[in-house]
């Protein structure tokens, strides 16, 4: 008998009560951790405009995350195990959020590094221990290891979700509070439209057009955001059972391979047509969210109305984005993939429209919460869509393919955080509509050629069935 069978023997059925209890105790620490990560990010484009310096340090953060995402995670969770790596993770991120306090390049920059190399090993110890807990509940249960961790992965991202809801709604809320003057824009009425909107240009109208917040409300938000991540650190450390309970023998990653030979099989997947023919289409998915949470927020929503809304506006883009993730499942089985994402690209275009020729005015802030909607709807089919079809694209490489598609989604943040205080808000417009363009073209490209091969592979089969079928016809004959 193995070890890993002597310890299935020594659980009572109750343990997969226990199971649930792990999985949404990480998922609450993942929303807390999240809540203080995603409620800062959404502020970079707007307290820290000066210089690019927010958006510099967000491209920081993806970078790390890039470099974490391909060498660290086996050998951080070798050392510290997976529950500890998730614990201990909540540190990386402390850094940053500290740094809001004295927000310099010198202070910014390194603590977006330090951040983005912690997530790659958060996220893949995660992702190993559901992976583990739902083969253990399975050999209990008799209910299909897939079938468990779908709905384990399902029960993640409902708690994590959440994440949005708090952190804006705390940073609205400090922003908002007293006598709003540090919150709104620090333009009049006639101003506006001619300053925000597709007009805006970060590096020279930050300082007219978004008010400075005063140092008290943004020490709040950090003191109230490092007690998150506290929190997410200590939920990790006394909730979650060890690994060693379930798993006494394992390491790596969740796919049992090491970093670099994760690195290889990601490299010689990258150079594949329909892989290459699809990076656009990835790019374009990172720099539309990057758009979103920093070039509109900024031009529009702080400019415009102030900053004290820009939470309220990216609560409500992630309430549409979750339940559009929801819908999106069910409405692909029925219509299938390529309409939603026809859909979703027609949807994208007219509000891209809007962006260029709509000019912002105070009293309009229901016309923003209704672009958050359609644009957190479209960003649920753009992600949900373009990963399933990862996964039946590259069957029996699904880790691979999903590292390539987190390194180019993550280019694209990269890309537009980089370009976003140096070019106005119609130039970067422009930018994503040409990328959008050329992205669901070559989507069109790669959806043929796939649809092309499966019907040649289908013909093939139908051909030596019916040879077959000759055979034994020939054969009776005789």
């Amino acid at each position: 008998m193995s070890k890993q069978e002597e310890i299935m023997t020594d659980f009572k059925p109750k343990e997969t009560w226990r199971i649930v209890k792990n999985v949404v105790v990480i998922s609450t620490a993942f929303m807390a951790q999240f809540t203080a990560y995603s409620g800062a990010a959404n502020l970079q484009s707007s307290i820290n405009a000066e210089a690019g310096l927010g958006t510099a340090s967000l491209a920081a953060v993806y970078a790390g995350l890039i470099f974490s995402s391909f060498f660290l995670p086996a050998i951080v969770i070798k050392w510290l195990g997976t529950k500890w790596a998730m614990a201990v993770s909540s540190l990386a991120f402390m850094p940053y959020i500290g740094a809001q306090l004295m927000p310099r390049f010198w202070t910014m920059i390194p603590a977006g590094i330090f951040l983005g190399i912690g997530s790659g090993p958060l996220w893949c110890s995660k992702c190993t221990y559901l992976s583990v807990v739902a083969e253990v509940h399975s050999k209990i249960s008799n209910i299909p290891t897939e079938a468990l961790l779908s709905r384990f992965l399902g029960l993640f991202f409902m708690i994590f979700q959440l994440n949005q809801v708090w952190g804006n709604l705390i940073s609205s809320l400090v922003l908002s509070s007293g006598n709003n003057e540090a919150a709104v824009t620090g333009l009049n009425e006639t101003q506006i439209p001619e300053f925000c909107g597709a007009n805006f240009l970060p590096n020279a109208d930050a300082g007219d057009a978004l008010q400075t917040q005063p140092p008290e409300r943004i020490q709040m938000i950090a003191g109230i955001y490092l007690a998150c991540l506290a929190g997410a650190g200590l939920i990790v450390a006394v909730g979650v059972d060890s690994m060693k309970r379930y798993d006494n023998g394992r390491s790596g990653s969740s796919s049992g391979l090491s970093s670099m030979a994760l690195l290889a099989v990601t490299m010689k997947l990258l150079i594949e047509p329909n892989q290459l023919m699809l990076i656009i289409i990835n790019v374009f998915i990172g720099l539309q969210q990057a758009f979103f949470g920093a070039d509109f927020t900024a031009a529009f929503v702080s400019c415009a109305i102030g900053t004290g809304t820009v939470g309220f506006v990216m609560m409500t883009y992630g309430v549409a984005d979750a339940i559009g993730c929801v819908v999106s499942g069910y409405l692909a089985k029925v219509t299938g993939r390529l309409p939603l994402l026809c859909t979703a690209a027609v949807i994208q275009t007219g509000l891209f429209v809007a962006i260029l020729i709509w000019k912002p005015h105070h009293n309009e802030a229901y016309a923003l919460y209704s672009i958050a909607v359609l644009w957190g709807l479209c960003d649920a089919l753009w992600v949900v869509q373009i990963n399933s079809y990862y996964g039946v694209l590259f069957p029996g490489r699904e880790e691979a393919a999903f590292a390539n598609f987190r390194l180019w989604e993550s280019v694209g943040y990269i890309v537009a955080y980089l370009i976003s205080p140096h070019l106005r808000t119609s130039t970067k417009t422009y930018v994503l509509i040409v990328l959008m363009i050329i992205g669901v073209s070559l989507y069109f490209v790669v959806e043929y050629r796939d649809r092309k091969a499966k019907k040649k592979l289908e013909e093939k089969n139908q051909e030596l069935q019916n040879v077959g079928c000759d055979n034994i016809a020939f054969q009776n004959l005789d």
